[in-house]
This record gives C-alpha cells, structure tokens and sequence, in this order.
C-alpha cells in the first residue's frame, strides 16, 4: 500500500534499490527522483544492507536485482526471505535474465512483477506503480515466456529437471548429480529420460544446447 504523501494529497511511492552496481543505481535513482510520484529512499547490494535498509525504511516497493555479483544470496533467495513476513514490501524484479527458471523461481518467491533492464523507462515506471498497487507487472518478453509455457504444459520441463539441466550444463556427471541432489542414480536417469523426450534430445549435450536455446536455463 502506498502510504506515503507529498503535497495536497500527491501519494509518493517509496523505492529501495537493490543493485551490486553502482553506476546502475545512480542512473536508476536519477531516472526515478525525477518523477512526482515516486523516489528512491535507500540503496543495498547484498542480504544485510537490503534487510537493514527495509527495516529503517518500510518501502513501498524493492527494485530487484536478481545477480548481486559477490554476495552469497542471489536477487530470488533475498525475495524469498522478505516475502516471509505477514507485513511485507511488494517486490518488483528488474534483471537481464528472461530464462523461464529464473522467472518461475522470482514469481514463485513472491515477486510481484519482473522487468527486464533494456525496457523503456516509461515501462519500468509504469511497473513500479502496478506493483506498488499489488497488482502484477511483466515485461512483454516474460508475459511471452509464461504463455509459451502454459501453452505447451504437457512437455514443460519440471523446476526439478530444470535443476538436473543446469548442473549438466555445469560438467556434473550421473553420479555427481546424485550426490548434488541427493537422489539415486537411478532417480537421475529417469530425469535424463525425461528431458531427453521433452526436448527432443538424446545426449546431455544436446539436452543443454536446447534448454538454452529455448532459455529454459542460462548459459553456464
């Protein structure tokens, strides 16, 4: 809920910007202060600093990044860890990365949009108001993705062969990925088998090769 005001009755959207760059931030808050109806109230680039600036500022809404360079926990495991409390910032997505996985994970962390960083800014704006309306916002390109994928549902890799593609794409052999996730070996075979019909395969090269392709997972 926005709740913050400015002048006769003006609502102001209050914005955390959570981005490891900094030359990103800067043009991002000089884009954003430059609008009535909205500010940047604080910057983070790690776990702790987003945590202590939501603490102090309460924000309407967190602009997220989903790669934060060097810190442990990625753009989608701080969501997950803001969105546990009843009383939470709405969270808007706004990363280079359009892979099915990584918008499935975001959404299903509890973002309420995502963004892509080559929108308009007209785009973003617009979304940063949408999502501080608790509705949802996507860029044309993630709608995209989430139709394609309800559309062909039947042979729609699973979150949990999505996990075995991008640790073939890392090297992992049978038994390193059993191991990785503790399963069977046998378990792992059966995902193989599974994603080798699903993406019309039948090698682990092929099956990575195509789930880049169709940016079911990112380049290792």
């Amino acid at each position: 809920m926005v709740s913050h005001q400015k002048g006769a009755g003006m609502s102001i959207i209050t914005v955390l910007l959570v981005d490891d760059h900094p030359v990103v931030r800067a043009g991002l808050a000089a884009l954003i202060n430059g609008l009535d109806d909205m500010r940047i109230i604080a910057e983070a680039d790690d776990l702790e600093s987003t945590r202590t600036a939501v603490a102090a500022y309460r924000p309407d809404v967190v602009l997220m990044d989903l790669n934060l360079g060097t810190s442990a926990q990625s753009g989608i495991e701080i969501t997950a860890e803001l969105k546990r409390p009843a009383e939470s910032p709405e969270i808007l997505v706004l990363t280079t990365y359009q892979t099915e996985s990584d918008i499935l994970r975001a959404l299903d962390a509890g973002a309420r949009g995502y963004i892509l960083k080559d929108a308009p800014a007209d785009e973003l704006f617009a979304a940063i108001r949408a999502t501080a309306a608790g509705e949802t916002a996507l860029s044309p390109a993630v709608a995209s993705a989430l139709v394609r994928r309800k559309s062909q549902s039947g042979t729609t890799v699973t979150e949990r062969e999505v996990e075995v593609l991008d640790l073939l794409a890392k090297g992992l052999g049978n038994k390193e990925l059993a191991r990785e996730m503790f399963i069977s070996e046998g378990t792992v075979k059966a995902h193989l088998a599974h994603i080798y019909t699903k993406l019309g395969v039948d090698t682990r090269v092929g099956a990575v090769a195509a789930a880049i392709e169709r940016r079911i997972i990112r380049t290792p």
